[in-house]
């Protein structure tokens, strides 16, 4: 199995916000939703993807274990309370959100848990998120790189991860980018606009594209059904080696994400 190239993100969006962000997404025909325990709209996604009638085998669901869930008599007992939330048997995917905060749980201890959830039918594939180079070599050794799906981490063209994306694509570890969007940032980048306006797209669509062509999922979230409309847009948008290259231009190391307590010792 492999990760949807294209997704819808959840991040911040709780009660009647998120179902309808849900319900207008698998009604345009987005089929793959990111989802968090820490996001606390499990239940209200749940509620939206029962309500749309989809078929669960044609849906691709992710959501991601807390850092208080991470002991090993804890994240399988939390997985089964996701999984009621959403009202489904399984995960397509499970991620570990952050790394366990000053290593209070040991990678190999929660990488286990989470391949034994896998073993169980719990969830379809593993992974991780915000793993730095030395993190996912923890996790690699745990479980082994075959059974490490993805390492989800913010990447847009201010902050490309370089280092990080060429180890991970060295073991095989497929990338998918949050935050692609910057919070709106790269929206309003002069080059990318110039991109967009000789390609009679949108910024968003031309940053999307640039990050799906550079081979990483995405996962934009929305509220208003027009942006969600155009965002679904970036997957039939093609960008020239040259515009490529112009955006990989942008990178400046500027993260936007990094909470003190849960934030590793970034490359």
């Amino acid at each position: 199995m492999s990760v949807p190239a294209f997704g819808l993100g959840t991040f911040r969006l709780q009660g009647q916000v998120v179902i309808d962000s849900v319900s207008t997404a698998l009604e345009l025909g987005y089929r793959a939703i990111d989802t968090a325990q820490i996001y606390e709209n499990e239940t209200e996604v749940g509620q939206a993807i029962a309500a749309s009638g989809i078929a669960r085998d044609a849906l691709f669901i992710t959501s991601k274990i807390w850092v208080a869930n991470f002991a090993a008599d804890r994240l399988i007992a939390s997985l089964k309370e996701s999984l009621h939330k959403l009202q489904t048997d399984y995960l397509d995917l499970t991620l570990i959100h952050w790394p366990s905060p000053n290593h209070e749980v040991p990678v190999e201890e929660f990488m286990g848990a989470l391949l034994e959830a896998k073993r169980l039918g719990l969830t379809r594939q593993i992974g991780v998120s915000n793993f730095t180079i030395d993190l996912m070599k923890q996790a690699i050794a745990a479980v082994g790189a075959e059974h490490i799906a993805t390492n989800q981490i913010e990447l847009h063209p201010y902050l490309q991860n370089r280092k990080v994306v060429e180890f991970a694509h060295s073991q095989g570890i497929h990338i998918t980018s949050y935050m692609t969007l910057a919070y709106g940032e790269v929206l309003q980048d002069p080059l990318i606009q110039k991109i967009a306006e000789r390609l009679h797209a949108t910024p968003a669509q031309v940053t999307l594209a640039w990050a799906m062509q550079s081979g990483f999922a995405v996962i934009p979230s929305s509220t208003r059904r027009a942006n969600l409309h155009s965002n679904l847009g970036a997957t039939a948008l093609t960008l020239s080696d040259a515009d490529m290259a112009l955006i990989a231009s942008l990178d400046r190391g500027h993260r936007l994400t990094s909470p003190k307590g849960l934030a590793p010792a970034w490359d």
